[in-house]
């Protein structure tokens, strides 16, 4: 039986890759900063990536065969206030990692970046903290690959939803739209607009397309893992009124001068024979489901 180690195994993510990779019959090694696992039939592991000490110990522990790194931090938000912090946790620790695995040559890691990274052009400076952190991350681990001839790929996920603990916009709103339907919330939900464009993908289809990129990816090689379709804001909130019991009030503001983004390009992905098989309706009605057997109440 092969192991597969997976880090943020707490997170949104973390915790349907622990699933999807128990029912493929492989041995898991949660990893998680502050607490075990909720996944059953899982190996718990506690480790802090920021301690090589910690990072060196879990590697020689689990001598993985596989690696899906999902843990970092990705609140841009927080990071204007910790820049520091999130250069740490989703550079360095990403390095710590994989300066360990040398020790395993024969490990395939997946790395997770992020849409939101950037190539510096012309002293174009990076739109966040996250964002360069998240830069760094991937070109470190690329940098690693070559140097090294590790087995890394990159995935860079566009914006995940579905059941589970969620912080995404459709996350929040599903939530929000719960706690209208319980009467627990009368507040409208207040959106930038309703005509950003964004590209929604299930996170279950996000962890399959990962293991995809784990057993057939090449090294060094950056996958996005994405519908490849953008969707308005308004495209969001009228798809969740036909699925709840009470419509949410929404209050959104008017952009002047949008551009919106070009749909991501996911050929590379699907190459390896990976397509996305849940309908937006079907992710935002299990999210719905997910939240309202928390019994959510106003709190």
């Amino acid at each position: 039986m092969k192991t597969i180690l997976i880090t943020g195994a707490n997170g949104f993510t973390g915790q349907h890759a622990c699933r999807h990779f128990v029912q493929k019959g492989l041995q898991v090694a949660a990893v998680s900063r502050y607490k075990n696992s909720s996944v059953p039939s899982v190996h718990s592991h506690m480790a802090d990536l920021t301690k090589v000490e910690q990072v060196n110990a879990l590697i020689k522990m689990t001598q993985p065969d596989y690696v899906l790194h999902l843990a970092g931090k990705n609140a841009v938000g927080e990071s204007w206030l910790e820049p520091l912090a999130y250069l740490e946790s989703n550079m360095m620790s990403t390095l710590h990692l994989l300066d360990a695995l040398r020790s395993v040559p024969h490990c395939r890691v997946v790395v997770i970046g992020s849409m939101l990274s950037y190539v510096p052009a012309d002293g174009q400076a990076p739109p966040s903290p996250y964002s360069m952190s998240k830069s760094f991350q991937t070109w470190g681990a690329l940098g690693w690959a070559h140097l090294f001839q590790q087995q890394i790929m990159i995935a860079k996920s566009s914006n995940l939803i579905g059941p589970g603990p969620s912080n995404g916009i459709c996350g929040l709103l599903a939530r929000a739209s719960v706690e209208a339907e319980a009467g627990t919330r009368t507040a409208p939900f207040k959106l930038s607009s309703l005509i950003e464009e964004r590209d929604y993908l299930d996170v279950r289809d996000a962890v399959a397309a990962y293991e995809r990129i784990l057993e057939h990816g090449i090294p060094g090689n950056v996958y996005p893992v994405a519908s490849g379709l953008n969707r308005t804001l308004g495209d969001i909130v009228d798809a969740l009124k036909p699925l709840t019991e009470k419509e949410l009030l929404i209050q959104s503001d008017q952009l002047s001068g949008y551009v919106p983004p070009a749909p991501i390009q996911t050929q590379l992905t699907r190459d390896l024979g990976w397509s996305p098989a849940f309908a937006l309706e079907d992710s935002l009605r299990d999210a719905l489901v997910y939240f309202r057997q928390q019994g959510l109440t106003n709190r």
